[in-house]
């Protein structure tokens, strides 16, 4: 049996995708669940109708992607009641994501007891991470406590993308250096060493790291003291201000990176900044883990915004020329997987898609063909 049924669930959305092999059978998204008017009424319902409209002979597994794994997982894991406890004790870490996420894996094993049931960490490719660069410099005891460290996050991405560089470069994965931009709505970069992550710009949450569309990312943590004692905002609010209207939303007004282009191209002096504030973040994280890799044989773009922003790859790696780093300006406005780097160039920068459930899928028949 090769079928593997992929579901990534969201709060109010499910997206699916079945395989045969590599070969995609079937794939879907099921929205607005629970919302007034919209689909269906709850998760349970929403995986009865996807499962209603597949063939499901012959599957050997659910692929589940899960957000935080915290230390405890650090591989794709076969879920049992064990598992699904030890997911629901990590919601603190990562409450807008994980209880999705549970719903999704709970209804699929009402739904499918006979099939196993596999989830996949977005934190689990980042658990090989030095311990210098997964400790923040507070105290210790107060940081074992309560489970603050560097944990990453988009794993299954940085993995898929960083192993398909190898393959467009024709390179052993093992023997590469690459740093991965996952650019999208979320953003993140990883340095990759021989097939291993070191660095992530993703901290303790998703916050942390690069400019995102509604998150700010990198930020003195004085103005989370400033906003609460001088502006009265509560810890929710703050929250709220800077995971939902800050990054690209804060400074622009939009989030979508296509509107942002327009509205610079356009003259707008606020969609210019933003732009100008996003790739100059890109920027100093790519220089930052040229340094810690000492060699790197690859910069891959991928996700909405590294897959289809030309402008963004052109801007992000301007003045990287004395590192070996240059854009062909035809190649970057080609299509497709593929060079953007001039013919010679001592690092290659690629575009390559993401393709997460492709990631999950392989990961879950790797769990059951390997008995767990």
């Amino acid at each position: 049996m090769s079928k593997v049924l992929v579901l990534n669930s969201g709060s109010s959305s499910i997206k699916y995708r079945l395989y045969d092999g590599d070969r995609v059978l079937d794939k879907g998204t099921v929205e607005r669940i629970g919302e007034p008017g919209g689909g269906p009424s709850d998760h349970t319902g929403a995986i009865r109708q996807i499962l209603d409209g597949l063939d499901l002979t012959g599957l050997a597994a659910v692929g589940h992607r899960v957000v935080h794994g915290g230390q405890r997982f650090t591989a794709p894991t076969l879920v049992d009641d064990e598992v699904l406890t030890a997911i629901t004790d990590l919601v603190p870490l990562a409450p807008l994501h994980n209880p999705a996420n549970l719903a999704g894996i709970e209804v699929a094993r009402q739904a499918l007891p006979e099939v196993p049931q596999v989830a996949v960490f977005d934190t689990a490719f980042h658990h090989t991470l030095p311990d210098s660069a997964a400790t923040y410099a507070i105290d210790r005891e107060v940081a074992q406590r309560y489970g603050i460290r560097r944990y990453g996050f988009h794993g299954t991405s940085h993995a898929y993308v960083s192993r398909r560089t190898a393959e467009l470069l024709d390179r052993r994965y093992e023997e590469i250096n690459t740093i991965t931009l996952h650019l999208g709505n979320g953003a993140s970069a990883c340095a990759v060493a021989g097939g291993q992550s070191v660095a992530t710009s993703m901290g303790m949450s998703p916050l942390e790291g690069l400019v995102m569309g509604t998150r700010s990312g990198d930020l003195d943590p004085t103005i989370v003291f400033h906003l609460r004692r001088e502006g009265g905002l509560g810890v929710d609010e703050i929250d709220d201000l800077l995971n939902h209207r800050s990054g690209l939303l804060g400074l622009s007004g939009v989030n979508d990176m296509r509107e942002l282009l327009a509205q610079r191209a356009a003259g707008d002096q606020a969609a210019a900044l933003a732009f100008d504030v996003y790739c100059r973040r890109i920027t100093g994280y790519v220089g930052a883990y040229y340094a810690l890799l000492g060699r790197v044989d690859a910069v891959t773009f991928t996700a909405g915004v590294g897959e289809h922003a030309a402008p963004v790859r052109a801007a992000a790696l301007a003045g990287l020329d004395r590192l070996g780093i240059t854009v062909d300006p035809d190649r970057n406005a080609a299509s497709g997987d593929r060079l953007i780097s001039p013919d010679g160039a001592e690092v290659a920068v690629c575009v390559i898609g993401t393709d997460e459930e492709r990631e999950i899928a392989r990961a879950a028949r790797a769990v059951v063909r390997g008995g767990g």
